[in-house]
């Protein structure tokens, strides 16, 4: 349970935390808040200083019924800031947030050493090619259609099994092209209904027959604070109860807007063993 971030092996067999860097200006929680360098230094310090192993950096915002934007804006986002952040933080091991093979391929030049990529390969059919050439970890997301309409209404006959599916034949052309380090999330929130949500989370153990190790991304969403009728800015709570859960169930990864939280989860989680 490695994985090989620019040289360094990660060992996950021990649960990691993924600081979340969202640079959009529409982002459903942090909405813009790290606009300059210096706020994005002191942000991604905190995370790593709380003990995020990872730092997850989005320029595209995927929340439901986000604006699209081309990839040269993606790009002249988020290139500087992972320069910025190898240029302050030389030992970081980050993960771009995207779907564009191209994007991909320039961030890793920039330093970057995961890609994590929410359609897994289905929005850019050169992403897959892209990752064997980089030759660097690549987190595989089911989502259900696009950010632009993925909750419009979606439907599944049993989530899980095609959840499994979906994972099943991608990691198989995966491995045709020789890539090793394959994380898997489910995609809570992405193409799916809160019941489809509670569902996956409940099965989450089972996707540990895909041979992989488990990313859960279920930090301050809609399936915590609606239920609760309240708003992501209050669901802390809600959020370390979900984690604990996803831990229990087999997850690898934490990916959150909390690191602290989050690592005083997994400290509790691993004292039953």
């Amino acid at each position: 349970m490695t994985l090989n971030c620019n040289g360094k092996l990660i060992d996950i067999s021990s649960p990691k935390v993924m600081g979340i860097l969202n640079i959009t200006p529409d982002s459903f929680f942090h909405v813009g808040k790290y606009k300059n360098e210096s706020d994005i230094i002191l942000q991604v310090e905190k995370m790593l200083f709380e003990g995020a192993t990872f730092i997850d950096v989005g320029a595209y915002s995927s929340r439901p019924g986000a604006i699209h934007i081309s990839e040269d804006e993606e790009l002249q986002r988020i290139v500087p800031i992972i320069e910025l952040l190898v240029k302050h933080f030389p030992e970081i091991i980050i993960s771009v947030d995207t779907f564009r093979s191209n994007v991909a391929k320039k961030t890793i030049k920039a330093g970057a050493a995961i890609i994590n990529d929410i359609s897994g390969g289905k929005m850019d059919t050169k992403m897959f090619t892209a990752i064997a050439e980089l030759q660097v970890p690549y987190i595989i997301m089911h989502m259900l259609g696009t950010p632009q309409n993925m909750q419009q209404n979606p439907v599944y006959e049993d989530v899980t099994k095609e959840v499994i599916s979906f994972f099943a034949a991608q990691i198989f052309k995966l491995h045709q092209l020789k890539i090793n380090d394959i994380i898997i999330d489910v995609g809570f929130g992405f193409g799916k209904t809160i019941e489809h949500n509670y569902q996956l989370l409940k099965d989450l153990s089972l996707f540990k027959n895909l041979d992989a190790p488990i990313l859960a991304g279920i930090s301050r969403k809609s399936m915590l604070y609606k239920p609760l009728d309240t708003t992501p800015q209050l669901a802390l709570n809600a959020t370390t109860s979900a984690n604990t859960i996803a831990l229990l169930n087999g997850a690898n990864i934490l990916r959150v807007h909390d690191v602290k939280e989050a690592m005083e989860a997994i400290k509790i989680v691993e004292q039953l063993s």
